[in-house]
């Protein structure tokens, strides 16, 4: 009797095609499998690896410190600093972050606690195919729409009223941080909607019915059950459309004036990380011009994978349960 139960034990192993159990043909999708995955891994290595290559000559000429604090950029003269670049990039995604993430997380949450189920479907679907629109459709409409609405309407109106503001002076010519700033905060609205949506989904309905039960309010039992428990699934959102603000190199090109410059004002115009590189790579003729832009990539690199892997434990986070959601 023990034998055969070793002989059942043994066929099954083989039929689950767990590692080891001697089914070859699992063996090889799985090995296909772990070759496909590290795959992706060595790309983002070798991505990693040619930059640092083309940025050699940069490295012999400056130091890392002094390229990403310097403010000159001359290639004539190959004085090459990161920082209005860097800047421009950090500014247009806070502004996409400021207007984006409010309306994200109030249509996630009219989406899946206070519409209708049919309702909830159906406004998921224009939110989805924000996502699906070129990048360059986008700065199309930001420089023929956005740009003059914000000179003519939104821009004097923020000087006279919100002047005494650094954020809010200057002439109000349209093109400039304010105007990327929206566009990104049109681009990014899908993506932190879409994972927000997900979420708060995962919320157990018995935690929401509790609160009911306890005599909350709607309002509260969504504020006191749903948003604690999927909090940190919101800040993976979050920081997911952050990424991709970062990284948004078209839409951006055609509406921040491209002025490798670092002002207050969000009506000046400036110069992000993506931006320069697209305008400037084909004119780049020197080795240390090229080895600039291949810094200002490795930045640029490491600034979104380190945003991205952060919003991908945060939302892992969530799936697993109250208590590590919450913490």
């Amino acid at each position: 009797m023990a034998e055969s139960a070793a002989h059942i034990a043994v066929d099954a192993g083989q039929r689950d095609g767990r590692p080891g159990s001697g089914n070859f043909g699992d063996r090889i999708f799985n090995g296909t499998l772990l070759v496909l995955g590290a795959m992706v891994l060595v790309v983002a290595g070798l991505i990693v690896l040619n930059l640092a290559l083309l940025a050699r000559p940069l490295a012999k000429e400056h130091s890392l410190w002094g390229f990403v604090t310097s403010v000159e950029w001359n290639p004539v003269e190959e004085h090459f600093g990161a920082l209005p670049f860097l800047y421009g990039t950090l500014v247009t995604s806070a502004v996409a972050i400021v207007v984006a993430v409010p309306i994200a997380i109030g249509l996630g949450l009219f989406i899946t606690q206070f519409a209708p189920p049919k309702l909830g479907r159906a406004l998921t679907v224009p939110v989805e195919l924000l996502a699906a629109i070129p990048s360059v459709v986008y700065g199309l409409w930001g420089l023929f729409v956005v740009v003059p609405w914000l000179r003519e309407s939104i821009e004097p109106w923020l000087g006279a009223h919100l002047g005494f503001l650094p954020l809010f002076r200057g002439p109000p010519i349209g093109l400039g941080y304010l105007a990327s700033g929206l566009i990104l905060a049109v681009m990014i609205l899908p993506t932190v909607v879409s994972v927000s949506v997900e979420v708060m989904r995962t919320t157990p309905e018995a935690n929401r019915e509790a609160a009911l039960a306890l005599g909350a309010t709607k309002w509260e039992a969504v504020m006191m059950a749903v948003i604690p428990y999927s909090r940190a699934g919101i800040v993976g959102a979050i920081l997911l459309g952050l990424g991709r603000a970062l990284g948004e190199t078209m839409a951006v090109t055609m509406v921040i004036g491209n002025s490798p410059r670092i002002s207050a004002s969000l009506f000046a115009p400036g110069y992000s990380l993506p931006a320069v590189i697209a305008n400037e790579f084909a004119e780049a003729t020197s080795s240390v011009h090229v080895g600039a832009l291949a810094g200002l990539g490795l930045i640029l690199f490491a600034t979104t994978f380190l945003l991205n892997a952060g919003a991908r434990v945060l939302v892992n986070a969530v799936r697993k349960g109250p208590k590590r959601a919450a913490g």
